[in-house]
């Protein structure tokens, strides 16, 4: 998933943030990073300086790790005493991920490193980790073709009497054969989620989820998800996942509907596709992403339904569009006070939705690749609600 080019591309382009911002190295502990810049995910610590070799200071499993790694020094982690005299004596100002860096570990590091300023480079790695390689947009494009392949099978495996829970089985079981990850990993704290077969009334149910559609879900410490709801004649049903085939996810809704659809969700549905065609037509470099979120909300209102553009009213999502990659929330984030402009290579899932307390929800979403002229969809299959 990660070769020693992008690997070391990476690196190289870490460091020079780093210089910029006068920071001597960095340690990144969280294994998302640590995967992404050395290609293993095994329980490691990795420390890059601003100039010089890498090192991966490896917890377990020491076997594994060298057989993945792409740092050429992949050692044990070394005791308390010794890891201090491994730093230079010029290194005082360290890069920590302070976005998901557990106090524990922080105060355990700085007891490592006394005397040394610890400085939060969480926005800059973030940055870095947006803009995709050709390689990694290759592995999503793969993700994207494989994860629409399962979304047309749908229609096979559902059967009048299901209930929610029941759908998203026989859903899941089509990921798990073909090869998902069962594991959706996000950055925001307390953030968890596998996906979601919503149908009728629990698909308009408020939750802690920070998305426009939460799901009723089973348990109370769960509070998310498919629920053990019959789907219901009529109702709109709304299957939402992240595919995460190469390691790389790609985020998608569509709509399906057992029996005959109320017009007002099709209306819904319609506003829904406009807003994801002018957004899609304006997803260009150098566009600032808050501009995109203005535009969306100004067609909701347009369009009668803006009180239930992306969720339960007073309780609505704060975006239109999130990144997504080797997490579910990278950036750039397409919301409100996000004034950051585009660039090729981002990688960004738009999810227009509309959510009715009481009755459903309704709405589409496709991951999209930010190239130098018209954006790729990369899951490419037909938008239009689907009569089962």
């Amino acid at each position: 998933m990660v070769n020693a080019t992008d690997s070391k591309q990476r690196i190289a382009r870490l460091q020079e943030r780093l210089r910029e911002q006068a920071v001597d190295g960095a340690i990144f502990v969280y294994p998302t990073d640590v995967f992404y810049f050395s290609g293993t995910r095994q329980n490691a610590t990795l420390w890059i300086p601003a100039d010089g070799a890498s090192i991966l200071f490896v917890r377990k499993s020491l076997e594994r790790a060298r057989e993945e790694s792409l740092i050429p020094d992949t050692r044990p982690f070394p005791g308390s005493r010794e890891f201090p005299a491994l730093f230079d004596k010029n290194i005082r100002r360290i890069g920590l991920t302070f976005d998901v860096l557990p106090v524990q570990y922080y105060q355990y590091y700085a007891g490592l490193l006394q005397g040394l300023d610890f400085i939060d480079i969480s926005q800059i790695n973030r940055e870095l980790r947006s803009i995709k390689s050709p390689v990694e947009q290759e592995q999503l494009r793969q993700s994207g073709r494989i994860f629409s392949e399962i979304f047309s099978q749908v229609p096979a495996i559902f059967k009048p009497g299901m209930r929610e829970v029941d759908l998203a089985a026989e859903f899941e079981y089509l990921l798990r054969k073909a090869g998902n990850a069962s594991t959706v990993r996000m950055r925001a704290f307390g953030q968890d989620i596998i996906g979601l077969a919503v149908a009728g009334v629990s698909a308009g149910v408020p939750g802690c989820f920070d998305g426009p559609v939460v799901g009723k879900g089973i348990l109370k410490n769960m509070p998310f998800g498919s629920s053990t709801e019959l789907i219901r004649s009529g109702t709109p049903i709304l299957i939402d996942y992240p595919g995460i085939f190469s390691g790389y996810i790609v985020d998608m809704t569509r709509m399906f509907v057992y029996g005959t659809l109320d017009p007002m969700f099709k209306e819904a549905f319609d506003a829904a596709l406009r807003i994801q065609d002018w957004v899609t037509a304006n997803l260009l470099p150098g566009i600032i992403s808050e501009e995109l979120h203005l535009g969306a909300l100004r067609i909701a209102e347009e369009s009668g339904f803006g009180a239930n553009f992306m969720g339960v009213p007073g309780e609505q999502a704060k975006f239109i569009g999130h990144g997504v990659g080797l997490e579910l929330d990278e950036l750039p984030v397409l919301a409100r006070g996000f004034k950051y402009p585009l660039q090729e290579g981002h990688v960004i899932a738009i999810e227009p939705k509309f959510v009715f307390p009481d009755k459903g929800s309704v709405g589409i979403e496709n991951t999209w690749l930010v190239t130098s002229g018209q954006c790729e969809k990369l899951t490419d299959l037909s938008d239009e609600i689907v009569y089962l």
